[in-house]
């Protein structure tokens, strides 16, 4: 457990040093305040596009506009953030060979992988929550407050997503040899899961779902039981990704 703590302040540490905080920080405050206003600014940004024949009917923005482009920011840009800010965040220790010294001076393997997974996970979930509390003031300021079935369902689900991605990434870099192997890898499994959602209609226990139906849970045109239960799945893979990154890890030469 002393292992494990002093490893991750020290992944702490260097995420401030690196800037990985301020940008995630930065970045997930921006689409907070973004998301309400980009909303409340559409219907006169498309008033002002001029379609030859065409009459341009635009309908009053609402609450639920403001998180459909919330959903929308986080769900493309926001996981592009993640994956690129944490692409390295084993693979170039392994290449600089910066973890001898500290496990051969006793700092267990399984410390290492649960250490460097806690501080992603925790960066990911406080800059997350930092923009969700900001879109949320944003929009109760801008739109007036509706009944939201899921709402915070909806939020969950996204964040487990990028959970999930962090858990894969982390995987993946203690499998592929580089220092971005592991993001290659894991872009190329969000590839496959595309493939099987949109082409071979795999979606059962896909769980890109888990970020791609939010909104139409919000607005009831997705069910809720079904994406419950591809979010125990997904806490069930997240899992299943740390054992296994732990079990190859402990044999891996470094």
């Amino acid at each position: 457990m002393n292992g494990f703590t002093a490893f991750f302040k020290k992944e702490w540490l260097e995420a401030i040093r690196n800037y990985r905080v301020l940008l995630l920080f930065s970045v997930s405050a921006l689409f907070g305040m973004m998301s309400p206003l980009t909303a409340k600014m559409m219907p006169d940004i498309l008033a002002n596009v001029k379609v030859e024949g065409m009459v341009l009917k635009i309908p009053n923005p609402t609450f639920t506009d403001a998180f459909v482009q919330f959903f929308n920011n986080f769900s493309q840009m926001g996981m592009a953030l993640l994956l690129l800010v944490f692409g390295g965040v084993l693979s170039q220790d392994l290449v600089r060979g910066t973890l001898i010294i500290p496990l051969s001076k006793g700092l267990s393997r399984h410390a290492v992988i649960l250490a460097k997974y806690t501080a992603a996970l925790t960066l990911w979930t406080s800059s997350y929550a930092l923009a969700a509390l900001i879109h949320y003031g944003y929009t109760l300021y801008l739109f007036r407050l509706v009944s939201v079935k899921h709402l915070f369902f909806s939020l969950f689900c996204l964040w487990l997503f990028g959970a999930f991605l962090l858990a894969v990434l982390l995987t993946a870099s203690v499998i592929v040899r580089g220092s971005y192997g592991g993001l290659f890898v894991t872009v190329a499994g969000l590839g496959i899961l595309l493939i099987c959602q949109t082409i071979f209609r795999m979606e059962r226990f896909n769980p890109l779902r888990l970020a791609s139906e939010n909104m139409a849970l919000l607005s009831d045109k997705a069910a809720f039981d079904p994406l419950l239960t591809i979010a125990w799945i997904t806490a069930g893979f997240i899992l299943a990704a740390l054992i296994l990154a732990m079990a190859i890890f402990k044999k891996k030469s470094i």
